[in-house]
């Protein structure tokens, strides 16, 4: 892989592990169901006017819209609201690596590998540890709500997987269509149109800002990097740079929020990326003589 190709890459991961920084500033100005709303409403309008729509069935774009922006970002966002650290949301989703082994399975028929089925038990127990510490009070829901998250992300995958050879950008902003008025449906109904209003009357630069970095960067910029890699070099050659979002979005909750983790918690995340870890690994073909 070139120099070049990697510094792309690591661009990403910086991106995308500073992503969740964003998340966390956005929903503490904003609503959270109304800040995803907007996140997609930025990210599709005025492209979906240049860009023209995929080539695929429509059912599948609004699937995929309902999956990546409205499941993923609806729960991501209220886990991260009502607690959910920016670092450890980074850690926690990255489990939709198996959510997406999962569903790969029921709905596609492909069967993991041993080292997958291994890793995905792995990375488990280390939610479980992460889980233990929460379990006394209403810490646990958030952390159930970014697991929820992962899973629409999984389901993401799987209907990117189902579309064929599509373009993904093209199939971001079109999808990206689907979100705003389902989420903010949700956003007026969860958090009351006076909040809504309220939010909407007094929305700054500053949350424009915001909104603007998780729609282009974070959402358009970094797929579009990320599936020109994926299109160039081998899967198992991209991959594992994912593993390093969670190591910026803990540096970036640090450095930026001021968050911490816990000895507990920090045991957790080194059991999720070792099972990641694992999950990557190959099962060498025996040698016959």
């Amino acid at each position: 892989m070139p120099l070049r190709h990697i510094a792309m890459a690591l661009l990403v991961v910086v991106i995308w592990g500073f992503n969740f920084v964003v998340i966390k500033l956005s929903v503490a100005a904003l609503p959270p169901l109304l800040a995803a709303a907007l996140r997609f409403l930025f990210a599709a309008v005025p492209l979906v006017f240049i860009i023209k729509p995929p080539k695929v069935a429509w059912q599948l774009v609004v699937a995929y819209g309902f999956a990546f922006g409205v499941g993923l970002y609806g729960f991501l966002n209220l886990s991260m609201a009502w607690g959910m650290s920016a670092g450890l949301s980074s850690l926690t989703l990255q489990t939709q690596a198996f959510f997406t082994m999962a569903l790969a399975f029921v709905l596609l028929g492909e069967r993991p590998r041993p080292t997958q089925i291994l890793g995905a038990a792995i990375a488990f127990a280390g939610i479980a540890v992460i889980a233990s510490e929460r379990l006394g009070g209403t810490a646990l829901l958030p952390l159930g709500m970014n697991l929820m998250a992962a899973l629409s992300w999984g389901l993401a995958n799987v209907l990117i997987k189902k579309a064929g050879r599509v373009d993904p950008v093209s199939l971001t902003v079109w999808g990206a269509l689907v979100v705003p008025l389902p989420l903010l449906a949700l956003s007026l109904l969860v958090e009351g149109p006076g909040t809504v209003m309220t939010a909407l009357a007094g929305f700054s630069w500053a949350d424009a800002g915001l909104i603007a970095f998780l729609a282009y960067p974070a959402t358009l910029l970094g797929m579009a990097i990320w599936s020109w890699l994926m299109a160039r070099h081998p899967a198992s050659v991209v991959a594992p740079f994912t593993l390093l979002v969670p190591i910026t979005g803990l540096a970036s909750g640090y450095l930026v929020l001021g968050e911490t983790v816990t000895p507990i918690e920090i045991a957790g995340a080194l059991l999720v990326i070792a099972g990641l870890v694992v999950t990557l690994l190959r099962s060498r073909p025996r040698q016959t003589i």
